[in-house]
């Protein structure tokens, strides 16, 4: 799928997420990279093969009310 050179990580490497944005929708939340993932502003993903990654949160992360 990529023509880039140096070719992006296929979707299943461990970085495929660093893969070149073909298609952004920020204001959907949403990007899709070259490699065929789907990548999401909460940091879940969606890879080609229709597995799901779930959202990578650390504690501490989440806005709170004030």
């Amino acid at each position: 799928m990529c023509s880039h050179q140096p070719p992006c990580p296929t979707a299943d490497s461990p970085f495929h997420h660093t893969a070149a944005i073909v298609s952004a929708h920020p204001e959907q939340g949403w990007s899709l990279l070259c490699n065929g993932t789907i990548v999401f502003d909460d940091t879940g993903e969606l890879l080609p093969d229709g597995r799901v990654v779930s959202p990578q949160r650390t504690p501490g992360t989440l806005a709170t009310a004030a």
